[in-house]
């Protein structure tokens, strides 16, 4: 059943485009066709990342009815999909387009969502996509929250800092658990002395989230080589054998059963 999963996280810094990206990377290569779709308008960065140098259209064009989104998705599925297809929709990084972006109102939001939840036809049905996936803006934004909202699944990334686990606890409970989405929880960069600490990992993830009923569904750890690469290295089909890859196999096929 094609499904629309939203990656989400309090803050940035979290590692959420770098998971995202991968996670699109690795559905593409079991053959299933990916759709993934940057929305963090206020730090796009998945065109750098993909080196993306002749995007015409943007997500945000599709989103301001200017465009359909089959005009804004990018196909590389020769370059990054071993055997599925890969699409991918921009975000624009343009300083002008930014600005533009984080300064709609409330109006713009409600027709955004709008088109978003649209995506549900024009992709999973009329395209024959298996997965959408949204790399979203952290924290509160109107365009996140959009984003949750049309989703059928939302992974929530976290890391180990204290205003980061505090932030992730209130979104819980002021966001997640009011969309009633499935949603499950991914512990990122996690440090080697946690994981190696008495006891079981899931347990010790439930109580640092001070027992939330949100299920864990995986725990990364803190690879050095991996944030010596700022983000730039495609680990899933560049070093397929890392553990990170390892683990983001595990995530992948936990989501495919939600």
């Amino acid at each position: 059943m094609a499904k629309i999963v939203a990656v989400h996280s309090y803050k940035g810094g979290t590692g959420k485009t770098l998971l995202s990206l991968n996670l699109a990377v690795l559905y593409a290569n079991r053959g299933k066709n990916v759709c993934l779709l940057d929305l963090d308008f206020r730090a796009p960065s998945l065109h750098s990342i993909l080196k993306v140098k002749n995007a015409e259209y943007w997500v945000n064009d599709y989103l301001n009815g200017v465009y359909d989104i089959k005009k804004v998705l990018v196909d590389l599925s020769k370059t990054h999909a071993k055997r599925g297809r890969l699409l991918v929709g921009l975000a624009n990084p343009s300083t002008e387009a930014i600005r533009e972006m984080s300064a709609k109102d409330r109006k713009w939001e409600m027709k955004a969502l709008g088109r978003l939840l649209s995506l549900k036809n024009s992709l999973l049905n009329d395209m024959e996509i298996d997965y959408i996936i949204f790399d979203t803006s952290p924290g509160l934004q109107y365009s996140s929250i959009n984003a949750i909202v049309s989703a059928d699944i939302v992974l929530v990334v976290s890391g180990m800092d204290i205003s980061d686990i505090k932030g992730t606890q209130r979104m819980i409970h002021e966001l997640y658990d009011l969309f009633e989405k499935k949603t499950g929880l991914i512990m990122n960069k996690v440090f080697a002395d946690f994981l190696s600490t008495k006891g079981h990992r899931q347990d010790l993830a439930k109580k640092l989230m001070n027992n939330s009923n949100l299920p864990i569904v995986d725990m990364i750890p803190c690879f050095c080589d991996i944030l010596r690469t700022g983000g730039t290295k495609l680990f899933a089909n560049e070093d397929p054998d890392h553990p990170f890859v390892k683990i983001l196999n595990r995530i992948a096929t936990t989501v495919e059963k939600l």
